[in-house]
Order: structure tokens, then C-alpha cells, then sequence
């Protein structure tokens, strides 16, 4: 299988390049700067920069682009529509690294983890700027995209456990309460999603 992770210098790029090669997938490290991770094979291209051929011949390419800055939130947006654009009509999937701000909290879904009183007001921007593009991507019937949710307590320094849960567009928790993913086990679950294929067009969670 080929894959090629964009954003593959940021924390969770980095794991998922390693998971990846682990399975012995044919890796390509899709980064802005010089390459940090452990993938041989480096596209060195600002995501807009990107075009159609640069990502030919890929089975899987993994977005995994972020941005803290709260004057450039439209960024969600904008990179991932560029994104689904030069793939559109093409038979290579799309994984989108997602936040779980936008997970629902009922069945009916009308109210988003976001939407909530208590939800930390510093994490406002960025669940609103996620999910603004989650919104758009639901309307590409063109591209072959899977959204993935973390959990709500994404640790950047977890360690891997080598399971997790899988869940949809609900927000959910564990029998403790608490709704938890290290990034080690978020690669795990994104790069068995790579394998397997099984939820196109549709958006799903991982959790502990």
C-alpha cells in the first residue's frame, strides 16, 4: 500500500509515518520544511502547492494538517477543500486527522461537543474552524474521504497500548467517564482504517 501523510513533521504526522512503515507500507512524508520523520521518501511542497499529479498513485493520503493561530482558522477549510479538489474523481482515499469538537452529543444530532456550556473556551476556535470544514467535506460525494475523530483528551505524550475503541459521530466515553486517546494509539486506529477501507464518506471516532 502506498500512503503519503501530509503534515508529517507534526506530532501525530510523525506517528503515523511510523505506524505505517512498521506494516511495511510504502511511505512518502508529504511536509512543508525539511523531513523530521522516518520516511526515505519525502514530497517537500507547502499543502496549496500540492497538485493532482504530486499525489497520483497514492492508495491513501493522510491529512493531518492543524492550526492553533485564531486568525487563520478558515485554514481548515481552505486546505482541505484543496485537498479533496485534486482528488476529486480519483480512486485514492482521503484521511482527514479530525478534532472532537464536533462529535454530537445526542442521537438526534443537534448539538456538537463545542456547542456545550462548559466546553473550554480555548479550544472554541479550532472545534469551530474543524468543524466548519467537516461540514463542506460531508457535501463531496467526488472524493473518497474518511474523517477521524480523536478523542477529547487527545495526549500528545501517551503511550501505545496497541488497542482502542471505535466509535461514529457521537461523542462517547469509557466505563470511567472519560473520554481519552494517546496519539500513538489515534495512529494505530487511523493506519488500520488506511488497511481496511471500511468507512467511506462517513465520519468516525477512537477512543480508550
Amino acid at each position: 500500500m502506498k500512503i503519503g501523510v501530509i503534515a508529517a513533521n507534526g506530532k501525530v504526522g510523525r506517528l503515523i509515518v511510523k505506524e505505517a512503515l512498521e506494516r511495511g507500507m510504502d511511505v512518502t512524508a508529504i511536509v512543508r520544511s525539511a523531513n523530521r520523520t522516518e520516511a526515505k521518501k519525502v514530497i517537500q511542497k507547502d499543502i496549496m502547492a500540492l497538485t493532482r499529479e504530486d499525489l497520483e498513485g497514492f492508495d491513501v493520503v493522510v491529512d493531518a494538517f492543524g492550526i492553533w493561530d485564531d486568525e487563520k482558522m478558515n485554514l481548515h477549510s481552505v486546505t482541505l477543500n484543496h485537498l479533496a479538489d485534486i482528488l476529486s474523481g480519483s480512486s485514492t482515499r482521503l484521511l482527514v486527522v479530525g478534532g472532537a469538537g464536533s462529535l454530537y452529543m445526542d442521537k438526534d444530532h443537534s448539538q456538537r461537543l463545542f456547542e456545550t456550556a462548559d466546553f473550554p473556551k480555548e479550544y472554541l476556535p479550532v472545534s469551530r474552524g474543524q468543524g466548519k470544514s467537516l461540514d463542506e467535506l460531508r457535501k463531496r460525494n467526488d472524493v473518497k474521504w474518511t474523517y477521524i475523530s480523536p478523542a477529547a483528551e487527545f495526549d500528545p505524550e501517551g503511550k501505545k497500548t496497541g488497542s482502542y475503541v471505535l466509535a461514529g459521530e457521537e461523542f462517547t466515553v469509557n466505563e470511567k467517564g472519560e473520554s481519552y486517546i494517546s496519539y500513538a494509539d489515534y495512529a494505530l486506529a487511523l493506519v488500520d482504517e488506511a488497511e481496511k477501507g471500511n468507512h467511506i464518506r462517513e465520519r468516525i471516532s477512537v477512543r480508550k
